[in-house]
Order: structure tokens, then sequence, then C-alpha cells
């Protein structure tokens, strides 16, 4: 029993001791007899735990240990370092991506992953197990009863006749801060040249930047905030209910759909215990407890199919341009020449 608690302690202290910063650190079910699934993530464990202790009620056999970071520092921690994790998981997918291109990744192949649409996983390494649309975030109080936009075109055109209400009081994400947001950013370029126009007038607006969706709602239901742009639709549904104020928006021009993926990545001690926890993430049991337990959306094509505005971002190499270091840095720079103003 002493070793097991040894050990324990080596593990967080090497966890702290680890350049990536630590949001959360968690252990479910701790035991000397139990083997241990190491998971590094970018949801919040108050989100996770549901899926965890079903896990383990299935498979009682097995501790885990769960750390939280941003998305751009679980992949440095991975890429960078070598941390030793089971599983990784992240809402960046371009950096997922990166990660299993760049031989990062283990593959896994069995019959819950062979059941996955075509878009949703990549080379048996990379696997959506959440759908999620990017939404805009407004209090309805501060748009006053006319209709709320429906499209960016008509974002723009009212900030543009009503600057005085968004004035220094439009949230967004910092895509130089977090890999989310830049994922979310360069992926609105690649639909529409309007994601330009509408940034070169919020950039006028003197927006304030985040690197979480959960940091910008905080704002929004505060007051500091009138809107907040490309947040998680899942982490706004789960506030919803007891803030009138608030309303969610899936813009029809088009709304990104975010996949949230995991990999087993090659420096995982327990590889198996990262591939069978993936299977039960995206079996039928792991999808329902996703939709009823977690406000997350399981991978659900018939749900795309029924929005025509909804654009899944797909799990394919068309993720890697915007990764390239050059592109990357070129894209920033016209990012912060239009937002960046003041």
């Amino acid at each position: 029993m002493r070793a097991f608690f040894v050990a324990l302690g080596v593990m967080l202290l090497a966890c702290r001791a680890m350049a990536f910063e630590v949001e959360e650190d968690r252990w479910f079910r701790a035991d000397p007899e139990k083997a241990v699934l190491t998971v590094l993530s970018s949801t919040d464990t108050r989100i996770f735990a549901p899926l965890i202790e079903a896990y383990q009620a299935e498979h009682p056999g097995i501790s885990v240990h769960y750390v939280v970071s941003n998305t751009q520092s679980v992949f440095d921690a991975i890429a960078g370092e070598g941390a030793a994790f089971d599983l990784a998981i992240s809402s960046a997918m371009d950096l997922q991506m990166k990660l299993a291109n760049d031989g990062l990744a283990l593959t896994h192949g069995s019959e819950a992953t062979a059941r996955l649409p075509a878009w949703a996983h990549w080379r048996d390494q990379l696997f959506g197990f959440t759908q999620e649309p990017v939404v805009m975030a407004v209090s309805r109080r501060a748009f006053g009863p006319g209709p709320l936009p429906q499209t960016r075109q008509d974002l723009i055109a009212l900030m543009r006749d009503r600057p005085e209400v968004f004035d220094g009081r439009i949230g967004t994400y910092d895509p130089a801060a977090s890999g989310a947001g830049y994922l979310f950013a360069s992926q609105d370029a690649r639909q529409s040249d309007t994601f330009w126009r509408m940034s070169e007038v919020m950039g006028g607006l003197s927006p304030r930047l985040y690197s979480s969706t959960g940091a910008m709602l905080d704002d929004l239901q505060s007051g500091q905030l009138v809107l907040a742009y490309n947040v998680l639709g899942s982490y706004l549904a789960d506030r919803l209910d007891g803030w009138p104020d608030g309303a969610m928006v899936e813009l029809r021009d088009f709304t990104q759909v975010l996949l949230r993926t995991a990999l087993v990545p090659t420096t995982a001690p327990n590889p198996d215990l990262g591939r069978g926890f993936i299977d039960f993430l995206i079996s039928d049991a792991g999808q329902t407890l996703i939709a009823e337990r977690t406000g997350f959306s399981r991978i659900d094509e018939a749900a795309l199919a029924g929005g025509p505005h909804l654009r899944p971002i797909r799990l394919d190499p068309g993720l890697l341009i915007y990764v390239d270091p050059l592109k990357k840095s070129r894209f920033l720079e016209e990012w912060r020449a239009a937002v960046v103003q003041r």
C-alpha cells in the first residue's frame, strides 16, 4: 500500500514538473490493486466525470488519472515533452491531426471504430466522439426587441449601425493563445471571405480576447459582454436553462461543427487501456451517455443532414494547412492587423 502511494506521489510531481500548464488534476478511484488509465484532456473534469464513472462501473479494476490542460498545452505535452498519457483528448482537431500525422499516435482498429463515419476518424489513429456546433452567444437584452442576427452579414450591419452597443463588449477567442480558437478562426477563413470583413469591423470595436469558452460565457452572463463569437455550443447549452437573457445563435450562412477527438500517444504507458476507453466513448452506450449526461452531442450523420447550415470540420489532411508554421504565422499576422486595432 505504501509503495502505491509513493508511486502516486511521484506521478503527481511528474505532472507538476512538466512545462505544460495543468488546470485540473483528479484521480477517480485510486487503488493500489488497480491498473491506471492516464488521460490528458482539454475537457473540464466536471463535464467528463460521468463518462469516467460509467466506464469504471463497467471496468471496476481500473483507476483513472484525469489531467486537464488547454488545447495548445495538450499538444505541446505530447509533441514537445513526450508526456506519458494513455489518451490525449482535445477540441483542437488540427493539433490532434498533426500529432497523428507526425507519427505520435498509435493505431487502433475495432468493431466500435469501424462504425464511425469516414469524416469522424483518420487512419485508425484519431477518433471523433462528439460533434458540437461552434456558435454565437448573445445577451437578448442588449440586442433589444429586434431579431437577432442570423448571418455574419447581419452581424456586420448591426455592429456598424450600433457601435455604442458593442464597443468593448464583444468577446472572441485569441487564436494565438488558444488551439481551439485558432482552429475556429482558420476554418472560418476557409469557408468565407466574410470572416475577414467581420473581423475588421469587430477590430474597430475593441473586442476582448479569451483563451476559453467558459471565460467568455462568464463575462457575457455578468454583463461585461453583449456578444461572444465562436463559442462551443455544448458549453453554452449547459448554462441556458438558468439564464433567460442568454441566447444561442447558429449562424445560417454556415456554422462550424467541431469534433472532440481522442488518440493514444506513442508514449502511452498502458496503450490498451487508452484503446479500450476510446471504444467505450464511441460505443452505443458511451454515445448515449455523452448525449444524456455531458451536454455534448453524439456523432450523428442524420442531425447534420437535417441542418444544411451545419459544416462539420472533417478529420482529413486539410486540417494541416494552417498548422504549417509559416502559414500559421501569416494567418496570425493578418488576424492581428484586422482585430487588434487599438
